[in-house]
C-alpha cells in the first residue's frame, strides 16, 4: 500500500509555521535592541554604572540568560522524556511562550525609568523561563520532523529564518506607524502571541491529516521497538552523525559569534551613506539583512544540495573568516575605545560581506541539518534529530560567549 501524498503541502506550511514560532522569543528580544536599551535602560547614559553596563551589554545579557537554558533543556530533551509524548511537549512550552510573552506585554505598559536595574532582572528572568519552554519547543520539533522527507526539515529551517525576516519587518513597521517606541513594543509582542496562537492550534488541526498520521505512527512503531530491544544506542547515534552535528555547531557558532552582537554595533562609515538614521541602519544593514538573506540560503537548500555530505565541512570552515572581518569594520562597540585600524570602510562593502554571512549561514545550516537524521538507521533518525536541534543550540551559545570578548579584541 502507498503511503498518504501530502496534498497541498499541508504538514509542510505547517512545519514553517512551527520553524517561525520556535525562534520567535529569540528574534523578537534581539531585534528589539533599541526599545531595551535606548527607551528601558537609558543607552548607557545613567547615572547609575550598573544601568550603564546593562545597557552596554545587554545582547550579550541575554544571549547568555536565553541560551542556557535552551542548551541545558535540549540536552535533556534528547535523553529525557520531559512530559508525555512529542506534541504534548510541543503543547506546553507553546502555552508557557505565551504566558511569558503576556509579561513582557505588561512590562512594556509599566513606567520603569525609576528602577531600570529591577526591570533588567525581571527581563532576565522571563527569558530565561522563555527559553526553557522554547529548547523543549525547538528540539521536539527538530526530533518530530527528522522521520519525515527530508525537505520537511528544510523546511523547519527555511520557518527559522522566516521568523527572523518577519521581526525584522514587524519592528521597521511598529516604528514607523507608531507614535512612541513603547507604543510600537507592545504592539510588536502582541504579534508574537498571535502567531504563537496560530502554532498552537495547529495541534487541533494536523492530527486529522493522513499523511502527517502515517508519519506519526511509523515513527511511534520504530521507538516502541527500540525501547523494547535495548537501550537506544546514544553514542553509536552520535558517532555515526557526528561529522554533520560538528556542522551544525560550527555554522552557528561563526554566525552568532558575530550577529547580533557585533554586527548591530557597526557603525556608518560614511555620512553620505543613503541610510541616514542610525537606528534604521542597524535594523536594515544588521537585522534586515541577516534575516532575509539567511532565508533565501535555506530556501535554495530546496532545490541545490551541494556540497554534499562528504565535503560540506570545507566551506563551513571557511566561514571562520567572517569573525576578524567584522571586527576591522567600523565596529563601535559602547563604552569601549577602539584601537584597531578600521581597514573596511565603505558601507557597501560591509553590506556586501553581511549578505555573504547571512546567506552561507540560512544555506549551509539548512544541509546540515537535512543530512544529520540521513547518516543514521531509519529507527534512529528521531534522535539525531534532536541531536542536530541539541548541537544547533550550543553553537549558538558558543557563539554568544564568544562575542563577549569581540569588544575587548578591537
Amino acid at each position: 500500500m502507498e503511503p498518504p501524498k501530502d496534498k497541498w503541502n499541508i504538514v509542510l506550511l505547517v512545519f514553517i509555521l512551527h520553524g517561525i514560532g520556535t525562534l520567535m522569543p529569540w528574534n523578537m528580544f534581539i531585534t528589539a535592541k533599541s526599545y531595551f536599551v535606548e527607551f528601558k535602560l537609558g543607552g548607557g547614559d545613567s547615572n547609575s554604572t550598573s544601568a550603564s553596563n546593562y545597557a552596554a551589554n545587554f545582547l550579550q545579557y541575554h544571549g547568555f540568560a536565553a541560551q542556557i537554558p535552551n542548551v541545558v533543556f535540549n540536552w535533556l530533551n534528547v535523553f529525557l522524556n520531559l512530559g508525555g509524548d512529542l506534541t504534548t511537549r510541543m503543547a506546553i512550552s507553546i502555552l508557557v511562550e505565551l504566558f511569558i510573552f503576556v509579561v513582557t506585554v505588561l512590562m512594556a505598559m509599566v513606567d520603569s525609568t525609576n528602577w531600570p536595574g529591577a526591570f533588567f532582572w525581571i527581563t532576565m528572568v522571563t527569558v530565561v523561563v522563555l527559553n526553557m519552554a522554547s529548547a523543549v519547543y525547538q528540539n521536539t520539533i527538530f526530533g518530530m520532523v527528522a522521520t519525515f522527507p527530508f525537505r520537511y526539515t528544510g523546511a523547519v529551517i527555511l520557518g527559522c529564518n522566516i521568523c527572523g525576516l518577519f521581526v525584522s519587518l514587524i519592528s521597521i513597521g511598529s516604528n514607523y506607524i507608531f507614535p512612541t517606541i513603547r507604543t510600537a513594543a507592545i504592539y510588536y509582542f502582541i504579534t508574537a502571541m498571535v502567531l504563537l496562537l496560530f502554532c498552537y492550534d495547529t495541534f487541533f488541526a494536523i492530527p486529522l491529516n493522513k499523511f502527517f498520521i502515517y508519519n506519526q505512527l511509523s515513527r511511534k512503531t520504530e521507538g516502541s521497538e527500540i525501547v523494547k530491544t535495548s537501550d537506544i544506542p546514544y553514542w553509536t547515534i552520535f558517532k555515526t552523525a557526528s561529522m554533520q552535528l560538528f556542522n551544525v555547531f560550527l555554522i552557528f557558532f561563526v554566525t552568532l559569534a558575530v550577529f547580533p552582537a557585533v554586527n548591530s554595533d557597526i557603525k556608518a562609515s560614511s555620512s553620505d551613506f543613503f541610510i541616514k538614521d542610525p537606528i534604521m541602519y542597524i535594523q536594515i544593514t544588521c537585522f534586515l539583512t541577516f534575516n532575509l538573506f539567511a532565508m533565501l540560503g535555506s530556501l535554495t537548500s530546496y532545490w541545490i544540495q551541494w556540497p554534499g555530505p562528504k565535503y560540506l565541512v570545507i566551506p563551513v570552515a571557511l566561514r571562520l573568516v567572517f569573525i576578524p572581518l567584522f571586527l576591522f569594520c567600523n565596529y563601535l562597540p559602547l563604552n569601549i575605545d577602539r584601537s584597531l585600524p578600521v581597514l573596511i570602510n565603505n558601507d557597501w562593502i560591509y553590506w556586501i560581506i553581511g549578505v555573504l554571512m547571512a546567506y552561507t549561514s540560512g544555506y549551509y545550516s539548512a544541509l546540515a541539518m537535512m543530512y544529520a537524521p540521513q547518516t543514521v538507521e531509519q529507527n534512529q533518525q528521531v534522535k539525531a534529530g534532536m541531536f542536530a536541534g541539541a548541537m544547533l543550540i550550543s553553537g549558538i551559545f558558543c557563539g554568544i560567549l564568544f562575542s563577549f570578548i569581540t569588544p575587548y579584541l578591537v
